[in-house]
C-alpha cells in the first residue's frame, strides 16, 4: 500500500512536537526557513526545546519568534549575529547555546541521515570547542570526535516538491535544508509548490522522497533579507 505524505497545513504537520524535544530547523539566515511550522510552532506554545539551526533568525522572524516565547531552552547553531534578545538570553543564562563550526555543522547532520554515529574533524582542535571531547591523531594530525545529531523531527522548506516527498530547493535554501531533511527520525516538509508525481524533472530533484514524512504547500511566505543593502544615491 502506498504511503500517502500529504498533510493539510502546518497544524496537521506539526503534530506529535511535544515538550523538550530537539528540533532541526532548515534555512541559511532567513533564506529557505520553514516560516509556516515555526509560525504554527509558536501557536502550540511547546516549549524547553532544543533548536539545532544554522543560525537562531531575528528578533521578530524565524526562530526569533520562539526565542521571544521563551520556548526554547537550548539553541545548537553556527552564527547568532543578528539576533538581540538571543543575545540577551544567552548572557543572562535563560538560554543555553552549543555554538558549532558551520562545516562541523552540516557534517554532523549528514552522519545524522546516513546512519553514522560520529565523525572526525579537524575544525576546533586545540580551541574552546575540544573541551571534554576525543582527540584522536591520525596520520600525525589531530581530530575530534563530534557526535551526529539526534532529533526527533526536521522542519524544512523547500520551493517545489511533489505529493511523494521529492524536493527541489532555490539557490541558499540548500545549503543545510537537504542536510537536515535526511537527518530527522519524521521529516516535515513545506513548499511553495505543491506538484503530482511526474511533474518535477528527475535531474533536478534535490532530495528523494524517501527522506521526507509529511509534506504540505505552505502560503504567505515574507521571504525576509536579514540585512538589505542598497547602493546610495547620487
Amino acid at each position: 500500500m502506498p504511503i500517502y505524505k500529504v498533510v493539510k497545513d502546518a497544524t496537521e504537520a506539526c503534530r506529535g512536537i511535544q515538550e523538550g524535544m530537539t528540533l532541526m530547523v532548515g534555512g541559511f539566515g532567513l533564506c529557505g526557513i520553514p516560516e509556516n511550522s515555526i509560525s504554527e510552532l509558536v501557536k502550540m506554545g511547546v516549549k524547553n526545546l532544543t533548536c539545532i539551526s544554522n543560525n537562531a533568525g531575528v528578533d521578530d522572524f524565524g526562530l526569533g519568534l520562539l526565542l521571544q516565547n521563551k520556548q526554547v531552552k537550548k539553541m545548537i547553531s553556527s552564527y547568532v549575529g543578528e539576533n538581540a534578545e538571543f543575545e540577551r538570553q544567552m548572557l543572562s543564562g535563560e538560554l543555553e547555546v552549543d555554538l558549532i563550526p558551520q562545516g562541523t555543522l552540516a557534517t554532523r547532520c549528514l552522519a545524522a541521515g546516513y546512519g553514522m554515529p560520529a565523525i572526525f574533524t579537524p575544525a576546533g582542535v586545540g580551541t574552546e570547542v575540544a573541551i571534554g571531547k576525543e582527540v584522536r591523531d591520525f596520520n600525525g594530525k589531530h581530530y575530534l570526535l563530534e557526535m551526529a545529531f539526534d532529533a526527533e523531527f526536521a522542519i524544512v522548506k523547500a520551493w517545489k516538491g511533489d505529493t511523494k516527498g521529492n524536493l527541489i530547493f532555490r539557490a541558499t535554501s540548500r545549503n543545510f535544508n537537504p542536510l537536515m531533511a535526511m537527518a530527522g527520525k519524521v521529516t516535515i516538509a513545506e513548499v511553495e509548490e505543491l506538484v503530482e508525481p511526474g511533474e518535477l524533472d528527475p535531474d533536478m530533484i534535490h532530495l528523494p522522497g524517501i527522506y521526507v514524512h509529511r509534506i504540505f504547500q505552505g502560503n504567505n511566505y515574507e521571504k525576509r533579507i536579514e540585512q538589505r543593502t542598497v547602493r546610495p544615491r547620487n
